[in-house]
């Protein structure tokens, strides 16, 4: 499970246990999620790893298979998650995750907002960031990928900090309910401008907004929305 105490550092002598959730390395390009359970096996070309030989071994461990092939059991870190979830939906990975985190200027105990949720790749960075006295709203229009994102994060411990919800921003915008509470909203939608009116009347007065688009088409009719709502 992803720490929810930015104190605290994921130490390699924490022992797996019954129930965790691990990272399988298997090479830099093969990683899988795997919920540990006495009784199972892991199998791929390497040979069968018996979940019950990984229970009382530290993250990090090298374990063998009875091929003699090797797997490393990892931490689920939100980096590690982003190299290893299922793909609903394109993703941001590490480096841009990291830019929209630090622009936010998203902190411990900040409410945040996102939407879509997509993947769930940045909301678990996310959940991480406002840890452990805030909490991320994330919405998604698509029912059955909020509620996979749902699974997703109760798995990796970030339930009780990520809350999804089903909503169509673009055509319904942000709830009433966050009006003037919000620190920091994230869009990743096909036509992010839309959104733009919602976000301002829910920000605080000192709240930040960032768009994510890959057309520039989609980024003059944003700014042109902001320039209108925000910049006055």
């Amino acid at each position: 499970m992803i720490s929810s105490d930015p104190s605290k550092r994921n130490s390699f002598e924490r022992c797996i246990s019954d129930g965790d959730l691990v990272i399988v390395y298997e090479r830099h390009d093969s990683m899988k999620a795997v919920q540990v359970k006495i009784g199972s096996e892991f199998q791929n070309r390497y040979g069968a790893f018996k979940h019950a030989d990984w229970i009382g071994k530290p993250f990090g461990s090298k374990v063998f298979s009875s091929k003699g092939g090797f797997v490393h059991l990892l931490f689920p870190t939100p980096e590690l998650w982003t190299l290893s979830l299922n793909h609903r939906t394109q993703i941001l990975y590490l480096a841009d995750i990291s830019f929209v985190i630090s622009y936010l200027e998203i902190v411990p105990g900040c409410v945040v907002l996102e939407s879509g949720t997509g993947s769930g790749s940045l909301t678990t960075s996310l959940g991480r960031a406002v840890a452990p006295s805030g909490h991320v709203y994330t919405f998604d229009f698509h029912e059955q990928r909020a509620s996979l994102a749902r699974e997703d994060f109760d798995r990796n411990g970030l339930g009780s900090l990520i809350t999804v919800s089903v909503r169509d921003i673009q055509g319904e915008g942000f709830p009433d309910e966050f009006c003037g509470a919000v620190d920091s909203i994230f869009l990743d939608l096909p036509q992010p401008w839309l959104a733009v009116p919602s976000a301002a009347r829910i920000l605080k007065q000192d709240g930040i907004l960032c768009s994510f688009s890959p057309c520039i088409e989609q980024v003059q009719r944003s700014c042109d929305s902001l320039r209108q709502n925000l910049l006055m």
